[in-house]
């Protein structure tokens, strides 16, 4: 796929502005939708085309629209999940940055579709400017009738709402979310009930990533036969694959879903700097499973990603070369979920602590040879014991890191320090060359 869609302010400087982005087709994929689509024929369009959530679970999109009721004594609601907190993920920041237009189209159609007349766009508060560049679109879409009352000459209305979190990891799941929203703690909900049904001030909602909805104005105008073109058959379109770590050339690549994860690596991102060695990558984000170097040949979609033993979630792909030592690299990221873990559920609070200290011991000294395999028991434990993923996004690093390099870890309760530390000078400067 050599054209470039939802990045395409590459290569059309100033896309964020109004009026360069109608100059470049902007909102044609509004006035098809309001002018000659049904909501449910948008609704029957997104799912023919087989589109799937691209904020980490993969859900098909038509299929939650289609969730809402059909009789509603209720207004519906559309919240768009800009609050992109994963690490190693920085795909909808970049949109938002360079082509906020694009992702408010997005909204603009699927409010009309799921016959929703406002839209809160959750975004994280740390991101600045892509706060005041969307809430510019914002008052530009309003200025240029594109939002507000009688849309186009429709009839249609439609409010967007900008709402800055508060810089929470928790926020980014959907009910905690809503919760944030509505102005309390952000404690993920039990489910069911769903938020389709009850969600945003109990009232029917939809829940959206930013990449997502920026998919849909190209379906609209290029149709649900050209998205399924793309990629795999069950997981197909555009993807944005942010790739950080080890390679020469990090950054964000608009590719087809199913590219190959060695592709990526080797080809588009120009290798491991130095020609060192790969020692592991993550595929979707801090919080998915590591692949070993062996791994690596695996189609980049959600179900390949999934049958070889890790997710493809945000596709964050982190890659690590052979001077990274994954006793240090896991303590970071438990350090990570241990902080950002809401207490709501003793698992995840008792656990992610937990977690954080034994590998703490493991990193700096003091550890027993039965630590090694405490990590994997309080791991175990933690799966699929909590209201919400972040205790499973916490487990799950931990169980492959250990299972695929158990062998660094028992070294590390051997020596009693790092095996990849040097032994003489300054351990701080030590420990710094060994992790770059």
């Amino acid at each position: 796929m050599g054209e470039l869609l939802l990045l395409r302010h590459r290569t059309i400087p100033g896309l964020r502005r109004i009026d360069v982005y109608l100059e470049h087709g902007g909102y044609e994929a509004v006035r098809t939708a309001l002018g000659r689509f049904t909501p449910e024929q948008l609704v029957d369009l997104v799912k023919v085309s087989n589109l799937r959530g691209r904020g980490g679970a993969g859900f098909p999109t038509g299929m939650k629209w289609g969730f809402l009721p059909k009789t509603r004594d209720k207004p519906v609601y559309l919240c768009v999940n800009a609050d992109e907190s994963e690490p190693g993920t920085f795909k909808d920041r970049e949109l938002m940055e360079h082509d906020p237009h694009q992702l408010l189209e997005g909204t603009i159609i699927t409010c009309f579709a799921i016959r929703s007349h406002t839209a809160y766009v959750y975004i994280r508060g740390e991101l600045l400017t892509a706060y005041e560049r969307l809430c510019e679109a914002v008052r530009e879409a309003y200025a240029h009738g594109f939002l507000g009352r009688n849309i186009l000459g429709t009839g249609f209305d439609l409010d967007v709402v900008v709402h800055r979190g508060a810089g929470a990891y928790i926020c980014g799941e959907e009910t905690g979310l809503i919760e944030s929203l509505e102005g309390k703690r952000a404690y993920p909900r039990i489910k069911p009930p769903f938020p389709a049904t009850h969600g945003l001030f109990g009232c029917p909602t939809i829940v959206n990533n930013v990449e997502t909805l920026a998919c849909v104005p190209h379906i609209v105008l290029r149709g649900a036969e050209w998205f399924r073109s793309i990629g795999p058959e069950k997981s197909p379109g555009p993807k944005l694959f942010c790739v950080s770590g080890h390679v020469v050339r990090p950054g964000v690549y608009e590719l087809p879903m199913g590219t190959p994860l060695r592709e990526i690596i080797y080809e588009h991102c120009g290798g491991i700097p130095g020609g060192r060695a790969l020692k592991g990558v993550i595929p979707g984000g801090a919080s998915m499973p590591i692949f070993a170097p062996d791994e690596i040949d695996v189609p980049m979609d959600m179900d390949s990603v999934q049958r070889a033993g890790s997710f493809l979630g945000s596709a964050g792909i982190i890659v690590m070369d052979d001077t990274v030592c994954m006793v240090w690299a896991l303590l970071r990221l438990s350090q990570f979920f241990h902080h950002e873990s809401c207490g709501q559920c003793t698992p995840c609070r008792e656990g992610t602590g937990w977690l954080h200290r034994v590998l703490s011991r493991l990193e700096d000294g003091g550890a027993e040879p039965r630590d090694v395999d405490l990590l994997l028991d309080v791991a175990g434990n933690m799966m699929g014991n909590t209201i919400c993923a972040l205790a499973d996004a916490a487990a799950m690093p931990v169980r492959a890191m250990v299972s695929k390099y158990r062998a660094e870890f028992e070294a590390h309760v051997e020596l009693g320090r790092c095996p990849l530390r040097s032994t003489a000078g300054d351990p701080q400067e030590s420990r710094q060359h060994a992790h770059g």
